[in-house]
């Protein structure tokens, strides 16, 4: 009898290490004992995957959205009982103020290399970090994009919150989604050229080769002509566009300039007037929440494709 109470101490202990869960986040590794009952979220597709999973429970609420977008009546239902505890990025004393133990963002998605909320300012408060895969190229290297990256933190979150289960039916059930779209998808012998426009006049912000638009266009039978612009999102220049000459451009319809007016602003400038684009008057609009990563991206995906090769006016190459 004096053997047992080590022996459970030791079966106590092995348990407590057993039910650790540690996932891979950008270049850290970051251990959670137990399930986050605090989290907050950046941005509509962040917020978007913690819904996906039924985490709306498991939340105190959520920042970044209001400021720049608009929310679709899906979404409005699905956060309806948070509070929006900042409209554009938070503030380190928000995420502390509201006794968070999780924040769930990304680099340039709720937190900026340098600033103020970052992994290593929120540790001390006890608030842990996951980061979107997509962003982790703004601290370290990283493969292309792929729809793995949404995959990847989808997994990643049903590991944190202990929602495996659902998590890898939810992806098993994208995955197999894509598989049969493309599987039956009529495309031409080579991919269309894509410009993605997604804000500026004087200079054009897009998408490179680590921005989620990029797997989009590839799944779509396309090819994005800023893939080898190494960055996630940028600034590039109108030449190097029109050099590239795009077949389609992609608008990405979010904050105070409508995509029907990014339309109307490359249609009647002469700058663009020889782009095939242009010509031909082939735009596809992703709204923000679906041109960047997360659950509606096998949507996105279809869209594109419909713009690219089967809407009136888009003809097969």
């Amino acid at each position: 009898m004096k053997h047992v109470p080590i022996a459970l101490g030791v079966m106590l202990a092995a348990n407590a290490a057993m039910a650790e869960t540690t996932v891979k986040s950008c270049d850290r590794t970051v251990s959670f004992d137990a399930p986050p009952k605090a989290a907050i979220s950046n941005d509509v597709n962040l917020t978007e995957m913690m819904l996906v999973l039924g985490l709306a429970d498991r939340m105190v609420g959520y920042t970044g959205i209001s400021g720049w977008k608009t929310l679709d009546e899906d979404m409005r239902a699905g956060v309806e009982a948070l509070p929006e505890l900042s409209a554009k990025y938070p503030s380190k004393e928000v995420i502390v103020g509201a006794d968070a133990d999780f924040f769930f963002a990304g680099w340039n998605y709720g937190m900026k290399v340098g600033g103020e909320v970052t992994p290593e300012t929120l540790e001390p408060f006890g608030v842990k970090v996951y980061e979107l895969t997509e962003s982790c190229i703004h601290v370290g290297e990283k493969a292309k994009v792929s729809m793995d990256d949404m995959y990847n933190d989808i997994l990643n979150l049903g590991r944190i919150f202990d929602v495996e289960d659902k998590a890898a039916a939810l992806v098993d059930g994208y995955k197999a989604d894509l598989a049969t779209f493309t599987a039956d998808l009529e495309t031409a012998e080579e991919p269309l050229r894509v410009f993605v426009y997604d804000s500026g006049e004087d200079t054009p912000f897009t998408a490179g080769l680590y921005a989620m638009p990029t797997a989009l266009i590839e799944a779509a039978g396309g090819t994005n002509i800023m893939d080898d612009f190494e960055k996630s999102w940028g600034t590039v220049t109108w030449e190097a566009v029109v050099e590239r000459n795009p077949e389609v451009v992609v608008i990405v319809n979010y904050g105070n300039v409508t995509a029907e007016e990014k339309r109307a602003f490359m249609m009647n400038n002469p700058a663009f007037a020889e782009l095939d684009a242009v010509k031909n008057d082939r735009f596809v609009v992703l709204e923000y929440v679906e041109a960047t990563p997360g659950p509606r991206n096998i949507n996105a995906v279809k869209k594109l494709a419909e713009g690219f090769w089967n809407a009136e006016g888009v003809a097969s190459n």
